[in-house]
């Protein structure tokens, strides 16, 4: 197993299954309907508390909090590494573009710089 950049795991081109799922999760869980879900779940954690009810219920309240909170960090940093990624690559292709245009010359760079450009239509 390699560690690599979450981008380029698979190329640019395509998207496998699980940066097609890490994508609609995100959209989801930036959605106005997961920040009720997560009002719901802290408001049951209350009552659960409040009520006094059994060890296992508190037990299963935490547990949802807690698997809720750990898939929210692991979408979160898939989505900064994404995120970092394309602005480094746009930035990189920026200085190579303008590098050329300064030495009087277009070629590669423009090209690389129009498809960094248009990197997130991909991501």
């Amino acid at each position: 197993m390699a560690f690599q950049h979450p981008a380029e795991r698979t190329g640019e081109a395509r998207r496998n299954r699980f940066e097609r799922l890490a994508e609609l999760a995100s959209n989801f869980t930036s959605s106005s309907v997961f920040s009720l879900v997560c009002v719901a779940l802290v408001a049951a954690f209350v009552v659960v508390h409040v009520a006094g009810l059994g060890l296992e219920w508190q037990n299963i309240a935490g547990d949802a909090i807690g698997a809720v909170s750990l898939l929210l960090l692991a979408l979160l940093k898939n989505s900064e590494r994404r995120a970092e990624h394309a602005i480094q690559r746009k930035l990189d292709a920026i200085a190579a573009a303008l590098l050329e245009q300064q030495q009087g010359r277009t070629g590669r760079a423009h090209e690389d710089l129009e498809t960094a450009i248009r990197m997130e239509e991909r991501l």
